[in-house]
């Protein structure tokens, strides 16, 4: 009994843990699942008569004999023959006249058709004719009037004449549909180019970093890493503003300084420009991956391939490379994804080259076709998931694994070491030009035609050209907008990095039963799309397990939810890790002087778990301000977010605007990172101080 109180605090933390999880994380991506499955359609014939007759057996007998003599009565020539042809069908009599002839040749054939029947299957057409004409032509007349008996879901299927069931409709329809056929092929077509294209290079400019071949390593690689904290579609509307139809390198030096080109004509509008953005910007998501993969391999067996007599070229491919492949899957399958589900990029600069990505944005957007949206998104993950599973298969029986060491000391080639240093170079002014093209574009008046500066974007006022400003998007004009992002990002990121903690040290240090599926349930925004995750808030929390009153849709709650539970990951994988390094008995100690559960996480293992907390806090503040995929499908008209702005002034051409709350996004992004570092060294100074002053006089400490 003693044993079971004492473990009870943690059992409930525990089970409130896994609870809210499976609520925020399982419960919505399950909701996508299921909603690809339903198809609402037409209610067939048979099942319609039996609505139409379940309603009228809830009029009044003598109401309804009245009621059914009218509405028979008043029918048109037309919908007579509606009718009949409907009741032909529920007697399972073939109709034997031309449907598309003009009514008044159907009726007479609809005649000799009827007396040319038997006379049972005559009396079978004849019992239908009353009830096929009223669920073709009253049924919404009919649904009113018994209203109060039908119910909600009744009174909708008998008014709406719609059926809902399972299939999977919505996922033939990639197959049967030229539109989704070709936007599925440019999706798999861009997917497998910027994998191409970033992989090789993110490769490139690790290993030079990482083998001592690219000058200022350490800057070099900050530099890299700078589009991590990029707002929304920034790389794409920079490239359009360097080189689409006004850009400042096509239009204003090319075409209108040099003449070399016409602008109009040669752009990087379509799939070469997606390339390009996608490229910049996935190249230090996958840099991560192989600057982590490369900075453990052991130099020394390089060292040992240069012994035995291969050459640098060929210890490369035959050592380097083998050594490298678990970093290479990773970072394939990473850009797949992120390629895949990218809808920015390519509705910015490929407006002529659909992909499925953007055909579940339109869905969502423009139709409300969650089914259909729901299924393009399971279509997205499953590419992905073969290409993952056809890479482990790939190499399975080989071990790649090897004990950190010391880098080589041999060095690099000198044409590898220019051709690396001019690649690192190349990209790091490509980067530069982004952000100068976005700073530049916030105080010009009108990008490629005046050139006059301008603070209007900044301000509520705007700027008043007439020659833009006038698209979807305009009208959020100002940095009102970027404080709302603020502001909910400021809500999700300290609740999303205590959370984080509390989820690592669930597993850790309570260990209940099931911490594994609580960890996994944790990462699992890291491994799905944010689209799919965008589009889960929708279906799940519209009415929330039948409950209207329990909807989010449209409060800011649901965007400071999904911002949430998007980005803890992080925070939850650096708290696991720094649990993992700290000894139990500390927690095991405060535990025997009395201390409760709280008590000890805020007092003992908080403290401990800073670093962890901090940047938890981080990721999810600066994520809540440039994320995109997710949030665009949750914002309203009350509720809105600078990164979805910045996206509807992009697509309208708005590039002022956009470059403005760009910027302003940047600098709070900035600052977050500042004062997080700040919280750090701040921290580590006191230590140092602290451990100083107990070298010279141990009295000097308080204990």
């Amino acid at each position: 009994m003693t044993l079971s109180l004492r473990h009870l605090p943690g059992l409930l933390l525990s089970a409130a843990v896994a609870l809210v999880l499976a609520l925020f994380i399982a419960y919505p991506i399950g909701a996508v699942l299921v909603e690809s499955f339903v198809i609402s359609g037409p209610m067939p014939p048979a099942k319609l008569k039996a609505a139409t007759s379940a309603a009228l057996d809830a009029v009044p007998a003598a109401e309804r004999e009245t009621l059914v003599q009218r509405w028979m009565s008043g029918a048109t020539e037309a919908e007579k023959v509606e009718a009949t042809a409907a009741a032909f069908t529920l007697a399972g009599v073939s109709v034997g006249w031309d449907r598309k002839a003009a009514y008044s040749d159907q009726s007479v054939a609809m005649a000799a058709a009827l007396r040319e029947l038997p006379e049972a299957s005559r009396d079978a057409v004849e019992n239908n004719l009353a009830v096929a004409h009223i669920m073709l032509h009253k049924r919404t007349a009919l649904a009113f009037k018994v209203k109060d008996t039908l119910g909600p879901q009744r009174f909708d299927a008998l008014r709406n004449g719609t059926d809902v069931r399972w299939g999977f409709d919505h996922y033939f329809r990639v197959f049967e549909e030229p539109y989704l056929r070709a936007a599925a092929l440019n999706s798999l077509s861009l997917a497998a180019l910027s994998v191409a294209f970033t992989v090789t290079l993110a490769f490139a400019l690790a290993y030079g970093i990482n083998a001592g071949a690219i000058p200022w390593p350490s800057l070099t690689r900050v530099v890299l890493l700078m589009p991590l904290v990029a707002p929304p579609v920034l790389i794409a509307t920079a490239t359009i503003m360097l080189f689409g139809r006004r850009g400042l390198v096509t239009h204003t030096l090319l075409d209108n300084g040099l003449g070399l080109i016409d602008a109009d004509e040669t752009n990087l509008y379509g799939l070469l420009g997606v390339v390009l953005a996608q490229t910049l910007s996935f190249v230090p998501a996958a840099l991560i991956v192989f600057d982590n993969s490369l900075r453990k391999q052991d130099g020394r067996i390089d060292e040992a391939a240069a012994g035995l007599g291969a050459q640098p070229l060929r210890s490369f491919f035959q050592v380097t490379l083998p050594m490298a492949w678990p970093g290479i899957k990773r970072a394939i399958v990473l850009v797949f994804i992120l390629s895949l589900t990218d809808f920015g990029n390519p509705m910015v600069l490929g407006r002529d080259t659909p992909v499925l990505a953007g055909v579940v944005y339109d869905e969502i957007t423009a139709y409300r076709n969650t089914p259909l949206a729901a299924a393009l998104c399971v279509w997205l993950i499953l590419p992905s998931l073969l290409l993952y599973l056809a890479l482990e298969a790939f190499g399975r029986r080989k071990s790649y694994t090897v004990a950190a060491g010391p880098r080589s000391e041999l060095p690099v080639p000198a044409m590898a070491r220019a051709g690396l240093t001019l690649t690192a170079g190349v990209v790091a002014a490509l980067v530069f030009a982004v952000y100068g093209t976005m700073a530049l574009g916030a105080v010009t008046r009108v990008w490629g035609i005046d050139w006059s500066l301008t603070l209007g974007y900044f301000t509520g006022a705007g700027v008043d050209v007439g020659l833009a400003g006038s698209g979807y998007g305009s009208s959020e004009r100002g940095l009102d907008l970027v404080w709302d992002s603020v502001r909910l990002s400021g809500i999700a990121g300290p609740i999303g990095g205590l959370f984080a903690v509390v989820i690592a040290y669930v597993v850790e240090r309570l260990r209940p039963p099931g911490a594994h599926l609580i960890m996994f349930l944790a990462l699992v925004p890291a491994i799905l799309p944010g689209i799919i995750f965008g589009i889960g808030y929708i279906v799940a929390f519209n009415v929330p397990f039948g409950f209207p009153e329990l909807s989010l849709t449209g409060t800011s709650a649901i965007l400071v939810i999904n911002i949430l539970f998007s980005n803890l990951f992080v925070g939850a994988l650096a708290a696991r890790a720094a649990l993992q390094r700290l000894d139990r008995s500390v927690d095991e100690a405060a535990e025997s002087l009395g201390a409760g559960l709280v008590a000890r996480f805020f007092r003992v293992t908080l403290p401990m778990l800073r670093p962890a907390l901090l940047l938890g806090m981080l990721y999810v503040f600066i994520d809540g301000l440039t994320t995109l995929s997710s949030v665009i499908f949750l914002v309203s008209g009350n509720h809105k977010l600078a990164s979805v702005a910045i996206f509807n002034h992009a697509t309208s051409g708005d590039y002022g605007y956009a470059a403005a709350k760009s910027l302003a996004l940047l600098g709070f992004a900035l600052v977050a990172m500042g004062l997080v570092w700040l919280v750090e060294n701040r921290k580590l100074d006191v230590r140092r101080a602290s451990s100083r002053a107990r070298l010279i006089d141990p009295a000097l400490v308080k204990p």
